[in-house]
């Protein structure tokens, strides 16, 4: 039984309380704070992000309805407009940052026992970065460009559990090869990038660190055929070839062999040049992960349709970065409540269903399975069908 606790209650059950607090004294999140906690800020906003609302103005007049119902959801009082304001302007990020971390971490020992194929025992990570534009006259700190802001979200993904390990929050003028300073690679692991990370002198650093990764060629490529390998036409593969690079700098930067592989997409109907330095798997399965990347773009993709990050509730670096990060803590909430209690439903539905049933008073694993849910999330026009 779940007598008095909200569905809303419920889901921030699986918020970690004890990580979470620990966040908060690290960071001093409530130094000098009588009201409005820490935890009573991040409940308004996965509020907002669970119930779609579009703006802190609406967030706080939606509260101010519920009256003693906030006491229910763990919200001691109304919240203000300038309370909340405030926390998200002056709070440091971090805090929702860490615990978006360890969300994270336990959504991924959920996939430990999943493969992504029979041939791959390795980690494998898809990296890609997606930009959200922004109006400049409000985001100065943002600069894109003359007339343009934007930041960019820089995404290091696990790609049997499309769950982001690594996040990054820039402006929209860092370029995505610099990310590849940053990341501590993984030896044995296989990472995924598209063109944009070609960069010979950082590539080379996976061959150093024992890491591998699989990666578009530009048309530009100069380079010359050491050794012919065998390649199967059934599977798509146009070559496999072993080969050295030509020109100055980029035999300086990367002095041992690649793998080049051309293989034919049937369906985009289509010719892809993968490089790679791992020389023991089969092509097909090297051209079967580059397909896996589009999961990270599926990643992307969703949290700009089901969650509130392209409408910003704040203006300055910390507010964006907060919101950026309470969103993601809720994607990985989903996430786990999707896992741990069995629910045969995707995260959009879940969402769908979530947002019309905050306020109810019963079991939320009972109340997701009972709701007969629409299969169809093709397009714009997805429905949720609530009744028979």
């Amino acid at each position: 039984m779940n007598k008095g606790k909200t569905i809303f209650s419920q889901i921030m059950k699986f918020l970690p309380a004890y990580e979470f607090q620990r966040s908060v004294l690290k960071y001093g999140g409530e130094y000098k704070v009588k009201e409005f906690s820490c935890l009573e800020q991040f409940y308004v906003m996965a509020f907002a992000q669970i119930a779609y609302r579009e703006s802190l103005r609406d967030t706080v007049t939606c509260l101010g309805v519920l009256g003693p119902r906030l006491y229910h959801m763990g919200i001691r009082n109304k919240p203000s407009l300038n309370n909340l304001s405030h926390a998200n302007m002056t709070r440091d990020w971090r805090i929702f940052a860490e615990v978006a971390q360890v969300l994270i971490c336990r959504a991924r020992k959920l996939h430990e026992d999943e493969q992504i194929s029979e041939e791959l025992e390795q980690a494998v990570y898809a990296l890609d970065s997606t930009t959200i534009d922004l109006c400049l006259s409000l985001f100065r700190w943002a600069r894109f460009r003359k007339r343009k802001g934007a930041i960019k979200l820089h995404t290091l993904m696990e790609v049997k559990s499309s769950m982001p390990t690594v996040i990054y929050i820039t402006d929209g003028k860092v370029h995505d090869m610099n990310m590849l300073d940053i990341l501590e690679l993984e030896p044995g692991a296989i990472y995924i990038m598209d063109r944009g990370y070609v960069d010979f002198r950082r590539l080379y650093q996976f061959c150093l660190d024992c890491a591998f990764f699989v990666i578009r060629a530009k048309r530009n490529l100069r380079y010359h055929v050491v050794k012919k390998r065998r390649a199967c036409r059934k599977d798509g593969i146009i070559s496999d070839q072993v080969i050295h690079l030509h020109g100055y700098y980029q035999k300086r930067h990367y002095p041992t062999v690649l793998r080049r592989i051309k293989y034919w997409d049937r369906e985009k109907k289509k010719r892809l040049v993968f490089l790679t330095n791992n020389f023991n798997l089969p092509a097909k399965t090297i051209a079967f992960l580059y397909r896996c990347r589009w999961r990270i773009e599926i990643f992307f993709k969703w949290i700009k349709q089901n969650l509130r990050i392209k409408t910003f509730f704040g203006t300055t670096e910390n507010a964006v970065k907060t919101q950026i990060w309470i969103a993601i803590c809720v994607y990985a909430m989903v996430f786990i409540m999707q896992k741990e209690l069995g629910i045969d439903k995707s995260a959009y539905e879940i969402l769908q269903i979530l947002n019309l049933t905050l306020f109810e008073k019963e079991s939320l694993k009972e109340m997701l399975l009972s709701v007969n849910a629409s299969k169809n999330e093709s397009g714009s026009c997805k429905q949720l069908l609530l009744f028979n």
